[in-house]
């Protein structure tokens, strides 16, 4: 469903929508799958899952679809959370051997660290992450 995301935001500036077609290739390009693994067929379905979820809508009249205001905002944070904070905390947390401090830290590392140590410790208060 990840690749599915992407290739979502990455066709939701096509300015008449797009169709599962066209789904089915970009997700194809992004994960490298072929036509066979990954068919309109398929994209078709993953498209009424988001339809439920009311992150596309169908143009009237066609077999486009576009993306709603909000489910573009939330696809988005979902991603951002995703690669930016919630992978690179859990591989910090799967680590066993801390490195050498950096005897050299600027500003925007500093906050970074905290972030990482203010996550942690909600995973932790949360039990998702011992």
């Amino acid at each position: 469903m990840r690749r599915m995301t992407e290739a979502v935001l990455a066709l939701s500036s096509a300015p008449r929508g797009f169709t599962a077609s066209d789904l089915a290739g970009q997700v194809r390009a992004l994960s490298g799958q072929t036509e066979d693994e990954y068919s309109s067929r398929h994209a078709a379905y993953d498209l009424k899952k988001f339809r439920a979820k009311d992150f596309v809508r169908k143009i009237k009249s066609t077999r486009r679809y576009e993306v709603v205001p909000q489910g573009l905002r939330a696809m988005s944070a979902l991603l951002v959370l995703r690669d930016k904070v919630i992978r690179p905390l859990l591989a910090a947390a799967c680590q066993l051997k801390r490195g050498p401090k950096l005897k050299c830290c600027n500003a925007l590392d500093r906050h970074y660290q905290t972030l990482r140590n203010d996550m942690r410790d909600l995973f932790k208060e949360l039990r998702i992450a011992s």
